[in-house]
């Protein structure tokens, strides 16, 4: 996938997430978003030189469910350090979890695939094989990147707006 629709879809999930634990989760999203798929895609590709042209592949470095989700866990760590220093829960660190495996979600559908181990080898693994550029499937990954993205709105509304006031309803949602 172009990582553009790495940048939309993640972000997506993470803001989904980050909307019921802070108000700024937004700007966490986007900058955990770009970070950890800049790193993912950075350190897990490689070029190789032929005859014929460079051919860039990928790496089972970042490239791994299990690997990805570390690498992406990255970028928040000096998020979680000031939440620390500042009395706050930095439940995004946490949460950051999902940069790794959501990459890694869209790479298992194009042609080249992620890496799985089996039986002591790197294998490539794949659900569809469509292109890295395809227009409709990159489309569509921004496209429900951005619905997670209008959802987490409800949710930041739901937590912080819509409790925050005094009124006959927030009685009635305490009372169950």
């Amino acid at each position: 996938m172009r990582l553009v629709t790495h940048y939309v879809f993640t972000a997506g999930i993470l803001a989904l997430l980050l909307s019921s634990f802070t108000s700024y989760y937004l700007v966490l999203a986007g900058i955990l978003s770009v970070a950890g798929n800049l790193i993912i895609d950075r350190l897990g590709h490689k070029e190789i030189h032929t005859r014929h042209g460079t051919i860039p592949t990928r790496t089972p470095l970042t490239h791994t469910v299990p690997r990805s989700a570390v690498w992406g866990m990255l970028p928040s760590i000096p998020f979680f350090v000031l939440g620390f220093l500042y009395g706050d829960i930095p439940w995004f660190l946490l949460l950051s979890i999902v940069i790794g495996p959501s990459h890694m979600i869209l790479d298992a559908f194009t042609e080249a695939g992620i890496y799985v181990k089996k039986e002591g080898k790197w294998t490539r693994f794949a659900l569809a094989h469509y292109r890295y550029d395809n227009s409709f499937i990159n489309g569509a990954a921004i496209f429900l990147g951005f619905v997670m993205l209008v959802l987490s709105f409800h949710g930041y509304y739901y937590h912080y707006q819509l409790l925050s006031f005094s009124s006959p309803l927030k009685s009635q949602l305490r009372r169950g």
